[in-house]
């Protein structure tokens, strides 16, 4: 895991519910918590590109429902803006869930494209990415 250079907009609350655009099982989950996350007293901590949440399985394989997962935020929709100035955002909300928090992917597949920023962070997401976007 490495630091990113853009501000991102931390838009996804804790309590969101988000798609998975992996082959892991998971349909949808619920973010649950933000790891590595600073923020002032009373505030609920929030999620953007390239964070790392604990999130739980509300959709998906059977075997999979009501887990406790760890996952990466790849896209969201609220816009966030680069160092040489272009603005990006997607058309959903998305992430992949991992095996463990060092930033393995459990799923093998990827659908649609994955955030420059998710993938300088995270290089075991950027092995696997076929659209870098």
């Amino acid at each position: 895991m490495k630091a990113i250079k853009s501000t991102i907009v931390k838009s996804l609350n804790t309590g969101s519910m988000v798609d998975t655009c992996d082959n892991s099982g998971a349909k949808i989950i619920k973010v649950i918590s933000v790891k590595r996350h600073k923020t002032v007293k009373g505030r609920l901590p929030a999620a953007g590109v390239g964070d790392l949440i604990l999130a739980a399985v509300k959709k998906g394989r059977p075997d999979m429902r009501k887990q406790v997962v760890f996952a990466v935020i790849v896209r969201q929709r609220k816009e966030y803006r680069r160092p040489d100035g272009t603005r990006i955002k997607f058309e959903d909300n998305a992430a992949v869930v991992l095996k463990d928090d060092k930033g393995n992917p459990k799923g093998t597949i990827f659908k649609g494209p994955i955030a420059k920023e998710a993938c300088e962070k995270w290089p075991g997401i950027a092995k696997i990415a076929s659209i870098i976007v």
